[in-house]
């Protein structure tokens, strides 16, 4: 290929291909290969070419400094994190807009400047004047903290070798062009090179860089994959601008788990950590409602969420299958399993099933959960407050061990719930640990108090479905 000409890349995967294609072939995507300048391929090259050859270290000898991290201020924030930010890292933060992603780093600059840890705020989206609005509401009346309004790659990295703050944050990676790279700013080869102009700043001297990234109309990050395989963890942070509450989760930690989640209530002063999330997400399992409470883990925390279902007669042909917080082919083959294996037919109703709180359920143990909730919903369940359900339905109607019952079953119990309906092997680990065999008392909410919790023990759907129901006729 001539080197005047230029290449196309996919601004979805950062894919080159030598022609212009309507469907990149690596992703799937369509009308994402924009043409790309030849020299944005490998900006450096001749750079790499002259520079002297490295000499690698000796592993043993390396000075391990994971143990100092910089604490963030926010307790909800440093849980996601793994214990806040490690010196040198590369952090990446995603979300929707308007999520609340630059008011929490806000937060946190704020909260470090306090504590006299320089910090600095590169703002490509915001003028300097709209950063003090923003801090006012945040209370930073006196705040000393440093804003840089700048957008040219180079700068920013000049910056940030002169003042060498402890940690820095830019909002956002896609406002960043470089001169060097003869194309928009927001493309494929801008956002790669200002990330990697910026990164190798903040190895070599120490600093926490923290970048707030875009998010496509599917919620994933905009941006080329490989932005993803640069940084040390990727934050994501969730909520819908209706509801008040924010969750944030790792989708990649080098220093941490990706399985802790961080709960926010966003008030008129910003964000708030919610360190007891559990009440937040359920009302009480009814199964008169079709409504049942399932104990779902994340990282080392238990949280509580009620799935809502709602079944109507339909005139369609094919009946609608709607999920919102559930996976919408998990529910489809819930539902099947009902209809085969626990003989409730389904077929001419639609179903809907809601998880409350906009929590989205990833743990396989709630889909006992969903399938009661919808067969109540369909017929009619005896009521009751305080029903809650865990275990993971098998193709073959068989509930399986989930893992960790017994800090589902505590934390049920700590919040009032009666009746739990769980794997058979869940409780005969429970009963052989000397804790709740079925129908014992557990230690419940508040000092001194405790809760008879009712442990229904299931091997299959079907019989599940019979404990909860009263039989009606199907119309």
């Amino acid at each position: 290929m001539p080197r005047g000409k230029g290449a196309f890349v996919c601004k979805q995967c950062g894919y080159v291909s030598p022609g212009w294609m309507g469907r990149c072939p690596a992703c799937g995507s369509w009308n994402t290969i924009v043409e790309q300048p030849f020299e944005a391929l490998g900006p450096g090259r001749k750079a790499a070419r002259a520079a002297e050859t490295p000499i690698p270290l000796v592993l043993a000898e390396i000075e391990a400094s994971d143990s100092i991290r910089i604490d963030t201020g926010l307790s909800e924030f440093d849980r996601v994190l793994g214990g806040g930010f490690v010196p040198g890292s590369v952090v990446l933060v995603g979300g929707e807009p308007g999520v609340g992603k630059s008011t929490l780093l806000l937060q946190t600059l704020l909260a470090l400047e306090n504590r006299g840890i320089p910090v600095l705020l590169v703002s490509g989206e915001e003028s300097a004047s709209q950063v003090r609005l923003r801090s006012l509401r945040l209370g930073g009346e006196s705040s000393r903290l440093a804003v840089l309004t700048e957008t040219q790659t180079e700068l920013v990295a000049a910056a940030l070798e002169r003042l060498k703050p402890s940690l820095c944050v830019v909002d956002s990676v896609q406002t960043l062009w470089s001169r060097e790279v003869g194309s928009v700013p927001g493309s494929v080869a801008q956002v790669r090179e200002a990330t990697a102009q910026l990164l190798r700043v903040a190895k070599d001297n120490g600093i926490v860089l923290v970048l707030v990234g875009h998010v496509t109309k599917d919620g994933e990050l905009a941006g080329p994959r490989v932005l993803e395989h640069l940084v040390d963890a990727v934050i994501s942070f969730e909520g819908e601008r209706v509801q008040p509450f924010r969750i944030l989760r790792a989708v990649k930690n080098r220093f941490g788990s990706t399985n802790e989640v961080g709960v926010f209530q966003m008030s008129e002063c910003g964000l708030v950590p919610v360190p007891d999330p559990s009440g937040i997400f359920m009302d009480g399992g009814d199964l008169r409602s079709g409504s049942v409470v399932v104990p779902v883990l994340e990282g080392s925390r238990c949280l509580l969420a009620e799935v809502q279902a709602l079944v109507a007669p339909t005139s369609l042909a094919v009946p609608q299958r709607v999920a919102r917080g559930v996976d919408r082919n998990r529910l489809a083959m819930v539902v099947a399993v009902l209809c085969r294996r626990a003989r409730v037919p389904l077929f001419k109703y639609d179903i809907f099933v809601n998880v409350a709180g906009g929590l989205a359920l990833e743990d396989p143990a709630a889909d006992l959960g969903v399938a009661l909730a919808v067969a109540a919903a369909w017929k009619e369940g005896p009521g009751g407050q305080g029903v809650a359900a865990f275990g993971e339905v098998s193709l073959t109607g068989t509930i399986r061990y989930a893992a960790q019952g017994g800090k589902r079953i505590q934390e049920l119990a700590r919040r009032g719930f009666t009746r739990v309906f769980l794997p058979v092997r869940n409780a005969e680990e429970q009963e052989a640990a000397g804790g709740a065999g079925p129908g014992a008392s557990v230690r419940g909410a508040g000092p001194g108090a405790s809760v008879r919790v009712e442990l229904e023990p299931v091997d299959y759907l079907e019989e599940a479905v019979k404990k909860v129901t009263t039989r009606r006729g199907d119309g």
